[in-house]
């Protein structure tokens, strides 16, 4: 999220300096400021949310969650703030386990606000069209709103440098495009949850917490709004996630399947048989990707 917006500033910088294009000012506030590491392992310096006093409203607000959300989920400093300045902000995306804290707060998210933009100016969005079907929403809601603001060339600019190249078919993929009627904030948080914490050991309880459910009431809402147990979700999450990585990088089978939660490059293979009628190698080949 942060490159895209850096790329834009730079860009923009590149092709319209001196002809009064504002660059972007991006903040990053948690609850109690600081150093706050993120799924990824890296970490960034955050202001407290309750010290950040803006002259005017944001722009757009990113809502993410975390291990600690079912804490905050109960804060409510932090519920108020968010109602304050949800109410403010033209755009508000939720990031993963973020739909579940603005359900919190008592604020609907039905979809992006940005995309009511796009239908009130009644414009052809680029980004829109293109990446609609990747699974990086937030992404994809920033680079609408970069479209926006910059253009489609520049914000086409920026996806090309930053934006990961996500499989846009797959087991996982096949299982979202099956979901029928609506999913729930709290499953729709423990599914993102899933997602960003599959490389690493997971248990259904920690999925549960994050949406706010008992273990039992968990299991069997999600069964029946996803259409298939979190396990499953969970491995085919991962089945996706190692197809990214053969595609994209030259990491061999069996650090591929380690970083991926799947164990050994023996067990990957078994579960690409099973479910791609494929190997690993195969789908790497079939793919285009020659590992130097």
């Amino acid at each position: 999220m942060l490159e895209l917006f850096q790329s834009a500033n730079a860009l923009a910088h590149a092709n319209y300096a001196g002809n009064g294009h504002a660059e972007y000012d991006v903040s990053l506030l948690s609850i109690t400021g600081g150093r706050v590491e993120s799924s990824a392992s890296v970490s960034v310096w955050t202001d407290r949310v309750e010290d950040r006093h803006h002259a005017g409203k944001f722009h757009a607000l990113f809502i993410a969650g975390g291990v600690a959300l079912r804490h905050v989920l109960r804060d409510e400093r932090v519920l108020r703030w968010l109602r304050l300045e949800c109410s403010r902000c033209e755009a508000v995306v939720p990031i993963g386990e973020g739909r579940a804290l603005l359900e919190a707060a008592g604020i609907q998210w039905a979809g992006s606000a940005l995309d009511c933009v796009i239908r009130t100016n009644a414009r052809d969005c680029l980004i829109e069209n293109e990446f609609a079907d990747t699974n990086a929403a937030p992404l994809r809601e920033a680079l609408l709103l970069i479209e926006l603001d910059l253009g489609s060339d520049l914000a086409r600019e920026v996806a090309s440098q930053v934006m990961p190249r996500y499989p846009r078919t797959g087991p996982t993929a096949a299982i979202r495009t099956n979901v029928s009627g609506r999913v729930s904030l709290r499953i729709q948080a423990s599914v993102h949850w899933l997602e960003a914490n599959g490389d690493r050991q997971v248990t259904i309880e920690d999925a549960a917490q994050v949406a706010a459910m008992s273990e039992r009431n968990f299991l069997r809402r999600f069964k029946i709004e996803m259409g298939i147990t979190p396990s499953d979700y969970l491995l085919h999450m991962r089945i996706n996630m190692s197809c990214r990585l053969l595609v994209e990088t030259d990491l061999p089978v069996d650090k591929i399947a380690r970083r991926c939660g799947l164990g050994t490059g023996g067990r990957l293979a078994k579960l690409f048989r099973k479910h791609l009628s494929t190997t690993p190698t195969e789908y790497r080949t079939r793919r285009g990707h020659t590992v130097g």
